[in-house]
């Protein structure tokens, strides 16, 4: 009777090998060095302090604001941008009052509507200075129910306030400190439009103070402060926790905001639907009070045809306490600052930024090291980072050609502006054609990263290494325009980096390893599906807003190398990669011709099958 061998043991590749290319001990070391940023982290936590409010009571009437929003909704239930009826209106309510009312027209592409001549209201009550406070609220609605919360609310509580300090009405006769605008916008449904005209005025850049807008304002939610801006800014933090305390003062409870992870999206992909947004872009300390959700109320179908009359007094208030607290003539941060807040305390953005950076490092140096590993085998990366460029060009030709279209204005009308939330349109003709060129252009790319031969073990280690170094390119180019826009990039950056690890397991594994570095972008869908409720939408309002000029040219150039990287990796893990041929391995035409040469035999071959079938028919 023979004795069994043992099997042979399976041994786990040592590191520093062709399966165990990532150092995994640099990787790790490398993460002690985020310990310093977050202590600084820890130590920019503060709480910021409110301007103390005067000890008269407000005179805000919600009776007479209820009244008026009726009044409003009732005579003018669709309220289109530029309607002339609703801004007539406007002006007969403070007729009585002594105040003279300033027209400020301008035109704006309105889609649905074309060029469409939009109109602001101001009234003002001068003051001793020439800096500003304003109060806004937009009087145009979606044309979805009466509009009654949204904005006759709004519109309503502005008119009440701007009669509190009325010539007519015997206020004191001490001019105030700063100077008092009641503004009423057009065009908010349709991307603000109103108040980023206003807040494009150099003179609101120099001497508006403080902006307070009040939207959809009485409904039965609890008031919410929105701070988000078009880019990367936040408002000065006084006047948040100012409004705040005066909410709190007469609702009983701390009024609602955006969570952290929602303030760090915000920052990291800007993005604001209600009035606040421009003028925080444009360097003014603004904030929305709203009893609405992220996503404005005239979105999501009819509005609630009775207003809670409580909380417009509440607001109404609330907001008379404010004004009363800036105007004691202290003098809020003005500048570009950033922040999270995280309950009543925030975090500065500065710190933020600094963790987020260093969170960079530990990639950056395990790629940097495979690529010296790769230099210190004698394997070849520059066949793989020329695979990479042929990705890159068929992105940028996707690129331009999106960027064509829309100067054709194929994908809508480019304002600048976000596109309204309510009638999210998928322009089919125009894609169908994007991808059809699209298509062309692969043909051509596709030439040069067919696989002729199965690559060596050598060569993909090369396609991982050129694909993580363009990783790397795109994650400074990151840091050096919007570095909270890396909260989306880290997780591909560290999850892709351990797929020359994984390479040598089974497909699914590569599979599941590349779907998870896609959790950033994920990100930021999920939060256009979710929080405004958008749904499957989601995908091409994004692309949307790099259409029509509101999200930044830099960042749709990153997501192009990003993309390219992505689709070496894909391609690997898929098993369909090659090295960029070399000069034997190339037919002797280049990509072009080779692709128009195959298209005119096809077609002759086309010919030559049809031929008999015609000769048939005819004879």
């Amino acid at each position: 009777m023979t004795a069994l061998s043992p099997s042979p043991e399976r041994r786990r590749p040592r590191p520093g090998s062709i399966e165990r290319p990532v150092n995994g001990r640099l990787y790790r070391g490398t993460w002690l060095l985020v310990g310093l940023p977050l202590l600084l982290l820890a130590f920019s936590v503060a709480r910021p302090p409110a301007l103390q409010a005067p000890s008269v009571p407000p005179a805000f009437d919600r009776a007479a604001a209820a009244q008026l929003a009726n009044d409003l909704a009732f005579r003018l239930p669709d309220r289109p941008a530029g309607s002339a009826a609703a801004a007539a209106w406007f002006r007969r309510q403070l007729a009585p009052y002594g105040f003279a009312v300033h027209r400020a027209a301008f035109t704006a592409d309105v889609p649905g509507s074309g060029h469409t001549r939009l109109v602001n209201l101001t009234v003002e009550k001068p003051g001793l200075s020439q800096r500003r406070i304003v109060v806004m609220a937009h009087r145009d609605d979606t044309g979805v129910g009466s509009g009654l919360d949204d904005n006759a609310s709004g519109t309503a509580a502005l008119i009440e306030l701007a009669r509190a300090y009325a010539p007519t009405t015997g206020a004191p006769v001490a001019k105030l400190p700063y100077s008092l605008v009641f503004l009423s916008t057009d065009g908010a449904a349709d991307g603000a439009l109103g108040a980023a005209h206003f807040a494009a005025d150099p003179a609101t850049r120099r001497n508006v103070l403080a902006v307070i807008d009040l939207d959809a304002i009485a409904g039965h939610g609890r008031p919410r402060l929105v701070i988000s801006g078009d880019t990367a800014r936040s408002p000065a933090a006084g006047l948040v926790e100012t409004v705040r305390a005066s909410l709190a003062a007469e609702i009983g409870a701390d009024p609602d905001r955006a969570s952290g992870l929602r303030q760090l999206i915000d920052l990291g992909f800007p993005f604001g639907p209600y009035g606040q947004a421009p003028f925080v872009s444009a360097g003014i300390p603004a904030v929305t009070i709203t009893t609405a959700g992220d996503r404005p109320p005239g979105g999501l179908g009819p509005t609630r045809e009775r207003l809670d009359v409580t909380r417009l007094g509440q607001i109404g208030r609330a907001t008379q306490t404010a004004l009363a607290a800036m105007e004691q003539g202290a003098a809020l941060a003005q500048g570009p600052s950033t922040y999270v807040f995280l309950g009543e305390r925030l975090v500065r953005g500065w710190a933020i930024e600094i963790v987020l950076v260093a969170g960079l490092l530990p990639f950056l140096a395990a790629a940097v090291d495979l690529f010296a590993r790769c230099r210190r085998r004698r394997i070849r990366v520059s066949p793989a980072l020329r695979s990479y460029r042929s990705r890159l060009s068929f992105w940028v030709w996707v690129g331009i050609i999106f960027a064509a279209f829309a100067a054709l204005g194929l994908w809508g009308h480019a304002n600048g502006r976000p596109p309204s939330l309510e009638h999210v349109r998928w322009p089919s003709g125009a894609l169908v054609a994007l991808l059809l060129l699209a298509g062309l252009g692969w043909l051509v790319a596709r030439d040069r990263l067919l696989p002729r031969r199965p690559p060596s073990p050598e060569e993909e280690l090369a396609g991982h290494t050129a694909a993580l170094l363009a990783l790397a390119v795109v994650g400074l180019l990151v840091v050096a325009t919007d570095p909270f826009a890396l909260i989306f990039l880290l997780p591909s950056l560290h999850i892709w980096l351990w797929l020359p690890q994984v390479h040598s397991r089974g497909r699914w594994a590569r599979l599941a390893v590349l779907l998870a570095g896609f959790l950033g972008p994920g990100l930021v869908l999920w939060s256009f599906a979710s929080r405004y409720g958008l749904g499957w939408d989601a995908p091409w309002y994004v692309v949307d807003l790099f259409a029509v000029g509101y999200a930044p040219v830099p960042l749709l150039a990153i997501a192009l190398g990003w993309l390219a990287a992505a689709g070496q990796l894909a391609a690997l893990s898929a098993g369909r990669y090659a090295p960029y041929p070399a000069a034997s391995e190339r037919p002797p035409r280049g990509p072009i011709r080779e692709t128009i040469r195959r298209l005119v035999l096809a077609q002759r071959r086309r010919s030559r099958v049809s031929e008999p079938r015609r000769r048939a028919l005819n004879g």
